[in-house]
């Protein structure tokens, strides 16, 4: 028998590093653990044009064929942030990847879509406005401090800090809302998710757990989008609960 592979999956911005803490909390398990770079961060070059959230469920099911040579009978998946988006993608798809995942965890999992609060249409439309106003002569040496200070106040870091090409990635995927995948996800599901959560809210924890039948929910008081990292060990602890090898194994 082989052993249960867990697949991680990263957030924007992060890398396989992101799960040390993880691998850590998970020594000694029966499992085999994967955590690849996702294309445009750690050492994987961006993507050859601006990418959707479809577009990372297919590299992830390509890159796990590539690495195992197969699909595994027996595939946990993990996703963090974004890493969670593709997750739910891949979780959703049958008969495909799907169908072979054998528990999913969800970790401050993004893809939920909101609508647009007062802030972030003010900023919005301010950007446009800047630009236009800096973009003047004698004005253009302040654009780089200003378009720094507007993605502070709008909390855009991510936006800020990719390039040309993953700032388009970026609209691409969170331009989608994973709401109408969540029914047809039929894997037994745990979701991780920190109270004080400012990048993910929490409201959304819920809206991922009423949808996904018999999903737990299991939250942290007074964390934030660091789930992954500042409670590896709990969430370690779940894993090891459903790390059954698979009988087709």
């Amino acid at each position: 028998m082989t052993k249960p592979v867990l697949l991680c999956l990263h957030g924007w911005g992060g890398s396989k590093e992101s799960f040390t803490e993880l691998r850590t909390a998970l020594a000694g398990s029966d499992v085999e653990i994967l955590t690849p770079d996702l294309p445009g961060f750690g050492a994987e070059p961006e993507p050859p044009k601006p990418w959707t959230t479809d577009d990372y469920a297919d590299w992830v099911t390509q890159w796990l064929k590539r690495e195992l040579h197969s699909i595994p009978s027996s595939l946990h998946l993990l996703g963090h942030s974004h890493g969670g988006r593709i997750a739910i993608k891949l979780a959703s798809r049958q008969p495909t990847l799907g169908s072979s995942i054998t528990h999913l965890y969800l970790c401050a999992a993004a893809g939920v879509k909101h609508r647009k609060g007062a802030r972030e249409v003010l900023g919005l439309w301010a950007a446009k406005a800047g630009g236009v106003l800096l973009s003047l002569p004698g004005l253009r040496s302040l654009a780089s401090p200003a378009r720094k200070v507007l993605y502070k106040l709008l909390g855009s870091h991510d936006y800020e800090r990719a390039s040309p090409l993953m700032r388009e990635t970026l609209k691409q995927v969170t331009e989608e809302d994973v709401r109408p995948l969540l029914h047809l996800i039929t894997t037994p599901t745990d979701i991780f998710w920190g109270t004080l959560d400012r990048m993910t809210p929490v409201k959304d924890a819920y809206i991922l757990c009423n949808a996904i039948r018999g999903s737990r929910l299991h939250l942290f008081p007074g964390s934030r989008h660091r789930i992954h990292r500042d409670h590896a060990r709990e969430i370690a602890t779940v894993i090891r609960k459903h790390l059954t090898v698979s009988p087709m194994s």
